[in-house]
Order: C-alpha cells, then sequence, then structure tokens
C-alpha cells in the first residue's frame, strides 16, 4: 500500500520505520523540506517529499504534526485528493506547545477541529499510544492481550482501512464511535497512553467524560508530552 506521512517526529518516524517494515511504500514529509530528512529516507527506504506530495501520494495519508502546526499546513493541502484516501490525525493538543486553541478549550474535539481546518474528513487514530509502545509492542493477530488502538471517524469505509492497517502493525483496533465523541481519547481521557487491551480500552473509553482535564487546558498549569 502507498501512505503518505506528513511529520517526522516521535510517531510520524515511528508510523515511517514500522510500515516499511511491513514492505508499504512511504512518502514522508516535514515542515523542513525534503532535504532534512535524507537520513531517515536513507535509513528505511521511505522518499522525502514535500507535504503536497504526501498528501497525493497515499491511499492512507497520516498527518503527525502538533495541533497548532495545522494551520500552517499549506493552503488547500487536500484539494483535489480523493475521496477515497483515508487521512488520518495522530495529534494531540497541548496548550503550552500549541497556544491556546479557543475552539477545543470551548469543547470541540480535537480533531474535529483538525478536520475543519484541512477541510478534509478525519480518522482519528494513533494518538493514545506513545511512540515508544508503537515501535516495540506489537504483536501477531490473534495473540492476547495485545495493546489497543481506538479508532474514531465518520467514514466506515475509511475507518475500515486504517483499522486494517492497525491490525497488520500488531495492534487490536477499537472502533471508538464518530469523531464527535473522539473526545474519549484526548490527553487526559482513561485511556490515554495506557496501554491497555482491547477489553480494558472499551472500558476505559466508555469511562471517559468530555470535560478537559486543568493540566490538559489553557486555564491549567501545564501539559504532558505527546506520545
Amino acid at each position: 500500500m502507498k501512505i503518505g506521512i506528513i511529520g517526522a517526529g516521535n510517531i510520524g518516524g515511528t508510523l515511517t520505520r514500522r510500515l516499511r517494515e511491513l514492505g508499504h511504500e512511504v512518502y514522508v514529509a516535514n515542515s523542513r523540506g525534503p532535504h532534512t530528512l535524507r537520513d531517515l529516507e536513507r535509513e528505511t527506504g521511505a522518499k522525502a517529499v514535500t507535504a503536497e506530495e504526501a498528501a497525493r501520494s497515499g491511499e492512507i495519508v497520516v498527518v503527525a504534526i502538533p495541533e497548532g502546526a495545522v494551520p500552517r499546513l499549506p493552503k488547500g493541502l487536500f484539494d483535489g485528493v480523493p475521496e477515497d484516501v483515508a487521512v488520518v490525525d495522530t495529534g494531540n493538543y497541548y496548550p503550552t506547545r500549541d497556544g491556546e486553541i479557543r475552539e477545543i478549550e470551548q469543547g470541540m474535539p480535537e480533531s474535529v477541529w483538525v478536520s475543519r481546518m484541512l477541510g478534509r474528513p478525519v480518522i482519528k487514530a494513533f494518538n493514545t499510544i506513545p511512540a515508544r509502545s508503537l515501535a516495540t509492542k506489537g504483536k501477531p493477530h490473534g495473540t492476547p492481550g495485545r495493546v489497543a488502538i481506538p479508532v474514531a471517524g465518520d467514514d466506515p469505509r475509511a475507518k475500515k482501512k486504517v483499522m486494517a492497517l492497525i491490525d497488520e502493525l500488531g495492534f487490536d483496533p477499537i472502533d471508538a464511535g464518530p469523531l464527535a465523541e473522539s473526545w474519549r481519547q484526548q490527553p487526559g481521557s482513561p485511556v490515554y497512553v495506557q496501554d491497555f487491551d482491547a477489553e480494558r480500552a472499551r472500558e476505559a473509553l466508555a469511562r471517559a467524560t468530555p470535560e478537559r482535564k486543568p493540566e490538559f487546558s489553557a486555564r491549567g498549569e501545564g501539559a504532558g508530552l505527546s506520545p
């Protein structure tokens, strides 16, 4: 499968490595240009490209950048990209890093805001798992106790495609409902960075409440680090 990845940090870089190990054709971009990704390109065999090229290179396109950087992506990044291309948002909102985003502070789920910024429906996934776990904890399908990754979104076909990729990576994908309920997997929620198996992850999603914890709010005193 051809996969575009916009962002080469903790999650974007880890996905680049893991997906190349599985034999996928990966096109990876960052904000500084392809020339800054030559080491990753040589290490993995992924192709370093611009963000515009990454958005147009995959059957799945993963946006793995800080929330505060989303408005700085090229205007019209996904204009003309076929509707059957699944766009994945892996991001998390940390006010101390991203600055205050008023809509999110007022209760809009993070990935709903990202979707509006991109002008494109998105699937929320890979935001609850630490990069180290993503790199090392994948297990074959059917292995008891596999780490679960929640997946929220409104397009059943896109969600199915992303969930199949998660399973291939060695994790149990969990349907976490529509994008409007993706607050269930935001920072501070019971499922966040816990590496639960599927049963415990479902229980954690059910326990979640939409109120943002002070430590993950601009009104709080600080924020955690992105997984």
